[in-house]
């Protein structure tokens, strides 16, 4: 029996809300969004590619996602060493997120999507929205700045996954 990604009720983002409040709840937005283009899909769907030679897919782009977590939340803002989080490619290849992905397990990547987001919550929640951390080509950033980028991360990579997700089976949505 193949695996198939899980359906998902996907959180509305608050209206009202403190500062942080509403970006975590429009962040969990746009993390719902991506897992809801992916569900009722086989391992075969998740991993089909856009377009060749593209290796774009749902899957990979779910990979890409975890590895974007990890990254920003918990290596950037908490300070935790690259060398200690499940990254899925050594440093010196950061597309290995979507190079791998067609031999990659689905099940495994939804379950490190759902470890991701959790470590990146509690990364995040140790943290003030005007914590800064300096980041080596583009000097201080904030909490704060990271929430706005992971936001357009999503949104551009869920209007990949729009895509991807009509190309399949012609499913489109919100």
């Amino acid at each position: 029996m193949t695996w198939t990604a899980p359906e998902i009720t996907r959180a509305s983002p608050p209206n009202v809300g403190s500062e942080r409040e509403l970006l975590e709840g429009f962040l969990d937005h746009h993390r719902d969004t991506l897992l809801m283009k992916c569900a009722g899909l086989d391992e075969e769907q998740l991993k089909r590619a856009s377009v060749e030679p593209s290796g774009l897919s749902l899957l990979a782009l779910v990979r890409h996602i975890s590895d974007v977590e990890y990254g920003w939340f918990c290596n950037r803002v908490d300070g935790q060493q690259e060398e200690d989080l499940p990254f899925y490619g050594p440093s010196d290849d950061p597309y290995a997120d979507f190079r791998d992905a067609p031999q990659a397990d689905p099940e495994e990547a939804f379950e490190r999507f759902r470890t991701a987001v959790k470590d990146a919550k509690e990364a995040a929640g140790r943290h003030g929205l005007d914590d800064t951390f300096e980041h080596p080509r583009h000097g201080a950033m904030s909490l704060r700045w990271v929430y706005l980028h992971m936001i357009e991360e999503y949104a551009r990579h869920n209007g990949h996954a729009d895509l991807l997700r009509e190309r399949i089976d012609g499913s489109t949505g919100e």
